[in-house]
């Protein structure tokens, strides 16, 4: 891990320290900042595969560095914020985090949710099998899982790495129907769904970016009463 690089950005020294001493102990590179300000400027000087965000920070708050690095990247954004109001936590999904811990936390969680999205992250694209197609089409649908691309009409859009992650799930399980809870194990690698908010505000941004008409999904479709499926016509080959 001595090539994956993280930021952290707090204002409290004691949790920056912390979760450095911890991380570089997993031999990731890590750098920390005390406000949002510094951590949009350090990230435009390195490329970073992971950042953490306070929620409340001085000069620039946690929600809008999120909002404006979303703008550019689609990293794992872990949000980490003193609130435990639902609001919060929906607030720091619909523009774009990855995940949410609320404080005070375990380090060991922390340590385990930031491996979690780095493995997802890193090994979206690929396969342990050379077999498995990097590229899925669908009418009016591009997903490459390689390059980390979906195109919807003809034009790239841009997805998290937890919305790319959730879209590639339902695309590899076409027609399959399947609950929250299980959409939550097998999508953020957890087995106990704290918020059934987590999944439907991603797949509510995710119709917002790949449906036509959000209102009138054709993809990802709504099974009253117990959860969702994915509906596509595959283009031929």
């Amino acid at each position: 891990m001595e090539n994956i690089r993280i930021l952290i950005a707090d204002d409290d020294k004691e949790i920056r320290d912390l979760l450095k001493k911890y991380l570089e102990r997993e031999w990731y590179k890590v750098d920390v900042v005390a406000n949002g300000k510094e951590a949009l400027t350090l990230f435009d000087m390195n490329k970073y595969h992971l950042i953490i965000l306070d929620l409340m920070m001085p000069k620039v708050d946690g929600i809008e560095v999120c909002r404006r690095l979303r703008n550019k990247t689609n990293v794992p954004i872990l949000m980490l914020t003193a609130k435990d109001h639902e609001i919060d936590k929906i607030l720091g999904l619909s523009i774009g985090a990855d995940d949410y811990i609320t404080k005070p936390f375990s380090i060991n969680e922390v340590v385990a949710r930031i491996k979690a999205l780095m493995r997802r992250f890193l090994i979206l694209g690929s396969s342990g099998s050379t077999q498995e197609k990097t590229l899925i089409k669908f009418k009016g649908l591009t997903i490459d899982l390689k390059k980390y691309t979906v195109m919807v009409a003809g034009e790239e859009i841009s997805l998290t790495a937890k919305e790319l992650e959730l879209l590639k799930f339902f695309v590899s399980h076409p027609e399959q129907v399947f609950t929250k809870t299980q959409l939550f194990r097998n999508v953020w690698d957890k087995n106990y769904i704290e918020d059934d908010n987590t999944v439907m505000v991603h797949i509510r941004k995710l119709r917002k970016k790949i449906e036509m008409d959000p209102s009138d999904p054709q993809f990802i479709q709504t099974v009253w009463g117990i959860g969702y499926k994915f509906i596509g016509e595959k283009d031929e080959e």
